[in-house]
């Protein structure tokens, strides 16, 4: 406990110059991962075919609540069980109260916003389903009718088919909007941990087996977001959501290390001030990883996606290998960093 320093000015200052390596090179692995599937999905030179985006979607899933487990809670428990801290923080188990206050909260949130959403589209005439399909009134006629109608009322139809396109667009609008949030929610739990990460790899002495570690951590992670991104079905005005959303995912943690390296000198991660901020952020960071990872990305896309429950059980088992895979990897990854 003699070298214990709970206060100001703890950073390592070593390996000064790779230290101001690692922004661009943490920041090519995380722009890479982010951003190659979605270049992959909109663009013609990118010929990526779809089994390389339904691997990179469920070993993504996997990283992410590998992620959520052990890079998030983990260290929560840590931080906050630091011997800086006042006993008080060893009275209740607040690392794992603060995860649980943020799942429900995001799941109180999304459950409020899908009702509203909901009741939106039910006046406008608009159906929607709990799997995000929703028909416009007369859906089928907009394809065209299986036989045959004479061409009488012409205004008629050209009315019934604009209040038709009209419902399809508040649909899409509502459809974009609740896509674009639940994004948003997880990219919000990814970008703190990546903000905590970036500092910590400014000033922690053990630099290399950690910089080696995010690089790989980062990338994965990047990839799993990014493929989320590309999935994406949003109408053409909203391309722009997912190209910005890769892109803040790229810089922030660049951006960390950055920050660590300007306060160097006053900012130690094992202070009193630094393991709360960072056990809370990470204990919140970890419920809004865990919601999403187990909710709206594992129980969509096995137990509510019809491609699983009718798909042969080799296609099953290829997805379920894919994300154990990056669970895997990602868990591995905790036993450095």
């Amino acid at each position: 406990m003699s070298d214990l320093n709970c206060g100001s000015g703890g950073g390592a200052t070593t390996y000064a110059q790779l230290r101001i390596a690692s922004i661009f090179i943490v920041g090519v692995g995380s722009m890479g991962g982010a951003m190659f599937p979605v270049l992959a999905k909109r663009t013609n030179w990118l010929h990526v075919p779809k089994a390389a985006f339904d691997f990179a979607k469920y070993f993504g899933s996997g990283v992410i609540i590998a992620t959520a487990f052990i890079h998030l809670l983990s260290p929560a428990i840590s931080e906050l069980s630091s011997p800086c801290l006042s006993p008080a923080w060893l009275d209740y188990p607040y690392p794992l109260a603060l995860a649980l206050l943020s799942i429900f909260s995001i799941f109180i949130v999304e459950l409020v916003a899908f009702r509203w959403g909901t009741a939106k589209l039910m006046a406008l005439g608009v159906k929607h389903d709990v799997h995000g399909h929703g028909h416009g009134l007369g859906a089928h006629a907009a394809h065209g009718p299986e036989g045959g109608i004479p061409d009488g009322d012409s205004s008629s139809e050209k009315m019934e088919k604009d209040l038709e396109s009209a419902h399809d667009h508040k649909h899409l609008d509502f459809s974009a909007a609740g896509q674009i949030i639940g994004v948003f929610i997880l990219e919000f739990g990814v970008l703190l941990h990546s903000i905590l990460i970036g500092l910590t790899l400014a000033v922690d002495p053990s630099f290399k087996i950690l910089f080696v570690v995010i690089v790989f951590h980062q990338t994965f992670e990047g990839l799993g977001i990014g493929t989320r991104l590309a999935s994406l079905q949003l109408p053409p005005k909203y391309n722009y959501v997912a190209i910005c959303g890769a892109l803040l995912y790229g810089i922030t943690t660049p951006l960390g290390i950055a920050v660590g390296l300007g306060v160097q000198s006053t900012y130690n991660p094992g202070s009193t001030t630094a393991s709360i901020v960072s056990g809370v952020l990470d204990s919140l960071s970890a419920g809004i990883l865990l919601y999403t990872g187990l909710v709206e990305l594992l129980a969509h896309e096995f137990i509510f996606n019809k491609e699983m429950i009718s798909g042969s059980n080799g296609r099953v088992a290829y997805a379920l290998s894919c994300m154990l895979l990056g669970c895997g990897i990602m868990a591995l990854l905790g036993r450095w960093a």
